[in-house]
């Protein structure tokens, strides 16, 4: 077997186990149990005294614009001036969402009035089926802005009582009553609506009258409208109330509103257009009447009907003119020619007929050539002297002068005739130069008429399509699903919250013993020893004794507490089982401060080694703030000498102070602690010390030393040396876990001779499992101690 103290090299595995963290916390499982059932119970009574809130879906798809408009049935097109803008699906959902919207709602369904019936533990609002009813003769206007709370509970068929807690007011009145509360003014009636009903029994109701504002942001808060799927046209609707019928209610006219103040808007729309298209036609017709009266002036002014025809007129005019003027002055040169002639030829020769019309020339040029024939005629049968020919040469004389005459006379008639022609001509071209003015003037003004009578008609036109789409005008939204509501609630959800309610049931209890271990400084069993037993070996455990219980041990006694120290005198004599049996072993019980037990465990492990035949001696070393005394002071043949008297008075014998004690037929040697000296210390370094020890281990078999605490003061480390092996005691519950390191360096350092552990006060009730954990040993293990059954057992644990 491997020896127990073979525990020079430290290991280095890890201190944490798995098991040892599971049971600190089974160790409190009646708390964690307790804690999983109250939180159930606490997560069903919320399930069954909340009002659940359930979620109401309505579905409704939103028109497009181009499909809805009538204007794109006309043969103008899509109808641009009277069409909406598309803003988006985004816009139709701000706009069903928009404070104006849902306030008119608010207020047509008078939301902002709420009627709840009080019941013994919980408050139900009782939408369209209240009892009583509200009817306010204020102002609406002033009723919006207010808030009121009251209380209504039939006292009759006709009467009431009315209260405010806020303004401490209660009061009876009757149906019909005009009441004036907060500068409001109502009357309160029953559910038919007229003063002739009646109560009847009805139970309480709380009106509360609250400011639509408020309503209205609450409202659209708990409202959610999104795109349903992939669609593009299609908006869901949803929203979580207490009341599945106020929810539908107020989705149905949610969309209804909608589409009416759509419709609205439309028709604003086509109203405003043909108010302007009026306004424009009205405009028009003045500025189309101004142009055509413009037209009418310049025709007048320039004196023509047509530009083009009167062009033409002039043109054929210029061109007559000019072909008299060349006519005129044809004549002119054949009358120059003619009378040229006359001047250079002989008076009676013929003159030529050119067709000289003017002036009767041509007919004096005839009657000249006449008169020149006779005269030819009578010359060829007589001579010039002939009475006829000299008649005839007077009369061809005459003539010849007449046409000089008529010549002259014809030019200056001719010449004034050309100058009047060049003058119209004149006239002619200058007024032909200026038509092309005159047409672009022209153009101008019809091409304004042009746009004016366009416009005109075009206005015409929209006009009429405008009283189309007026009359005509189609829904923005369809409702594809009225409002409905599911029927599973989604607050609370009921599962959930139950689950929930036991999770945090055994979250809180486990959380609070997380704590309680994290701020834990204290050992509590043998795994928070680990950072210690690593290099010191560890011997056994002490159970803890209730007040009912003896802490001193008997001979067979087959308590538990026995049992231990039976376990832990067979380790000890596992580590002691290699040293020389010829004198005994002396060991020294210490620890780290007072109050962990040392003198306990010296005083029983003495009378366990005693009980089985060895001869013991119980040595009181703790002379700072002796203990023995209080195991030992009802015994007979105690001594009143102790170890400080013997120190201190080499007179005094081992044989002086050592008292010799049979309890309960166990017989120990005892040698207590005495008087208090103030010099400690100071007595302990004398060879006194070391003389009792030599001499008690060559009577005795075991030398139980009880010393003074190792870390308070020194007197335990000024006789270690003296020890063969030293028990270390801790004690659960008691021992700080930053103490540990103490006797762990005391060993490194060779302070303490064959150091070993004991860890006393173990309370075994808080474990459960292995023996590196508490053993739970039951200890008697049936030696003739009386057997619990299983359901005493179980009764005792959960009871304790």
């Amino acid at each position: 077997m491997e020896e127990l103290n073979d525990f020079s090299e430290e290991q280095n595995e890890s201190n944490f186990d798995l098991k040892a963290e599971l049971y600190k916390y089974l160790a409190y499982w009646r708390w964690i149990l307790l804690g999983f059932l109250i939180g159930g119970l606490i997560a069903y009574l919320y399930n069954r005294y909340t009002i659940s809130k359930f979620r109401t879906t309505a579905t409704m798809i939103v028109v497009d614009e181009k499909e809805n408009n009538v204007m794109s049935a006309l043969p103008s097109g899509s109808g641009t001036i009277l069409s909406l803008d598309n803003d988006g699906l985004q816009s139709q959902i701000e706009k069903l969402k928009s404070k104006q919207l849902v306030s008119s709602v608010v207020e047509e369904l008078d939301l902002n009035v709420e009627y709840y019936i009080e019941g013994n533990i919980i408050t139900v609002e009782a939408y369209k089926s209240s009892p009583v009813l509200i009817e306010f003769i204020s102002k609406d206007s002033l009723v919006d802005d207010s808030s009121l709370n009251i209380f209504v509970t039939p006292t009759s068929d006709t009467t009431y009582i009315l209260e405010n807690k806020e303004l401490n007011y209660s009061a009876e009145h009757s149906i019909g009553e005009v009441v004036n509360l907060m500068n409001l003014e109502f009357i309160i009636l029953p559910r038919s609506g007229n003063e002739e009903g009646s109560f009847k029994r009805t139970s309480s109701v709380n009106i509360r009258i609250s400011p639509v504002k408020e309503v209205t942001n609450n409202l659209i808060a708990s409202l959610t409208i999104s795109p349903k799927g992939k669609a593009k046209d299609i908006l869901e609707l949803n929203i979580v109330n207490e009341s599945s019928r106020k929810s539908k209610d107020f989705l149905n006219k949610l969309m209804h509103r909608f589409n009416e103040e759509g419709v609205q808007d439309k028709q604003e729309v086509a109203e405003n257009t043909t108010a302007f298209i009026q306004e424009r036609l009205e405009m028009i017709t003045t500025e189309l009447d101004s142009v055509e009266g413009g037209i009418a002036d310049f025709k007048r002014e320039n004196r023509i009907m047509n530009v083009e025809s009167g062009a033409a007129e002039f043109q054929s005019k210029f061109s007559a003119a000019e072909q008299e003027i060349f006519n005129l002055e044809t004549q002119l040169q054949l009358l120059s020619s003619i009378e040229d002639l006359l001047k250079q030829q002989n008076k009676y020769d013929f003159l030529p007929e050119v067709g000289i019309n003017e002036g009767g020339i041509s007919g004096l040029i005839n009657s000249y050539n006449t008169l020149v024939m006779e005269r030819n005629l009578y010359l060829k049968g007589g001579t010039e002297k002939n009475p006829i020919v000299e008649a005839l040469s007077d009369q061809l004389d005459s003539l010849r002068g007449n046409l000089f005459e008529n010549i002259a006379s014809t030019r200056e008639s001719l010449n004034v005739r050309l100058r009047e022609l060049g003058q119209r001509e004149n006239v002619a071209e200058g007024r032909f130069r200026n038509f092309p003015g005159l047409e672009k003037g022209m153009r101008s003004i019809e091409r304004q008429q042009q746009i004016k009578e366009q416009l005109y008609l075009f206005l015409l036109q929209r006009r009429e399509e405008a009283a189309i789409s007026y009359a005509a005008t189609a829904s923005v939204a369809r409702v594809v699903d009225s409002a409905f509501t599911l029927d599973r609630p989604v607050d609370p959800a009921p599962w959930l919250i139950l689950i929930a309610g036991f999770i945090i049931g055994l979250v809180i209890p486990i959380g609070i013993i997380f704590l309680k271990n994290l701020l834990d400084t204290k050992i509590h069993h043998k795994g928070d020893l680990q950072i210690l037993i690593k290099t010191v070996p560890f011997i056994g455990e002490v159970p803890r004794i209730t007040a009912d219980q003896n802490d001193v041990i008997h001979l067979n006694d087959r308590s538990p507490l026995a049992e231990s120290f039976r376990i832990l005198r067979t380790n000890l004599a596992y580590l002691i089982q290699n040293k020389d049996k010829n004198v005994g072993d002396v060991i020294f019980v210490t620890s780290t401060v007072k109050g962990e037990g040392k003198t306990f465990i010296s005083y029983n492990l003495s009378r366990t080694l005693a009980s089985s035949g060895k001869k013991v001696l119980l040595i009181g070393a703790d002379i700072r703030n002796p203990k023995l005394h209080r195991y030992t002071k009802s015994t007979a043949g105690a001594k009143e000498k102790g170890l400080s008297d013997y120190l201190y008075d080499y007179n005094v014998t081992a044989i002086d102070v050592t008292s010799i004690t049979k309890e309960n037929e166990i017989e120990v040697d005892v040698i207590l602690s005495g008087p208090i000296p103030p010099n400690p210390a100071e007595l302990l370094m004398n060879d006194r010390m070391e003389e009792l020890i030599e001499l008690s281990r060559k009577k005795y078999d075991y030398v139980i030393v009880d010393t003074a605490p190792a870390m308070i003061v020194t007197d335990t480390l000024l006789i270690s040396q003296l020890a063969d092996y030293t028990l270390y005691v801790t004690r659960a519950d008691f021992t700080e876990k930053k103490f540990l390191d103490f006797p762990k360096d005391l060993k490194k350092q060779g302070k303490l001779k064959g150091l070993a552990v004991i860890l006393n006060d173990v309370d075994y009730s808080k474990f459960s499992y292995g023996a590196q954990y508490g053993y739970s040993y039951g200890y008697g293990y049936g030696y003739g101690a009386d057997e619990e059954s299983r359901w005493d057992r179980l009764k005792k644990r959960l009871f304790k």
